[in-house]
């Protein structure tokens, strides 16, 4: 089997994608950060999600973003609550984490690198998203560029980079369906931005994750607080 290193955050995008890259043939090598979030929920779902789908490797890489802050996810600002749809893509949100996809995806081709495995899926989406820049078809196609250019790998013709986004053009609802064609158990799965026992139902991530299942005509799994 080809070797593809999955970026596997323990959200329901990246639990797709990780399914997605599975059913495409591929032997899944997943990675997580451990990065100074909120909570570390996401980190077992990871795990969870990870044995579920057979991952032949898992990484757990820990950094501390905590050290550059300006995020409500790494620092002492307020995560938003309750907003409508439209004040979610008015403007990039203080829960976006500076560079994040960028630092995340170049720990995973450097993986992939150390892995002879020339493809990294990521579960990005530039339809029902929270404004971020770094989910748009222009960063992936730019990283991608990059890829091939900076790595010894490339340079010495031993294969090219392709960094795959499977849910790159799907709505959330989208997402699910395919999701759940695909056997994906999203029970395994946390998207919610405050940690906690229960997700709250509440942040920009639960309430798209939420409009999302009902939009799928699918009951979500989980239970909100």
């Amino acid at each position: 089997m080809t070797k593809a290193v999955v970026l596997l955050s323990g959200g329901l995008d990246s639990a797709t994608t990780a399914a997605v890259a599975r059913a495409d043939g591929y032997e899944l090598y997943a990675i997580t950060f451990d990065y100074g979030q909120r909570h570390a929920r996401e980190l077992a779902s990871a795990r969870a999600v990870a044995a579920s789908l057979g991952a032949a490797g898992h990484l757990i890489v820990k950094l501390d973003l905590r050290h550059i802050g300006s995020s409500a996810l790494t620092d002492e600002i307020e995560v938003p609550l309750d907003r409508p749809a439209h004040e979610m893509t008015a403007a990039i949100p203080v829960t976006y984490v500076p560079a994040r996809n960028t630092i995340f995806l170049s720990f995973a081709l450097g993986y992939a690198e150390s892995l002879a495995a020339f493809d990294i899926f990521i579960g990005v989406s530039a339809v029902d998203y929270s404004g971020y820049p770094d989910c748009r078809p222009e960063f992936i196609e730019a990283f991608e560029r990059l890829a091939n250019l900076a790595t010894k790998a490339a340079v010495e013709g031993k294969g090219k980079f392709k960094i795959h986004a499977p849910l790159i053009g799907l709505s959330k609802a989208e997402t699910i369906k395919l999701g759940l064609e695909l056997g994906v158990d999203y029970s395994l799965t946390w998207s919610c931005y405050l940690g906690g026992e229960r997700p709250c139902g509440r942040c920009d991530s639960c309430r798209l994750r939420l409009a999302g299942f009902a939009a799928a005509g699918a009951a979500d799994p989980l239970e909100y607080a």
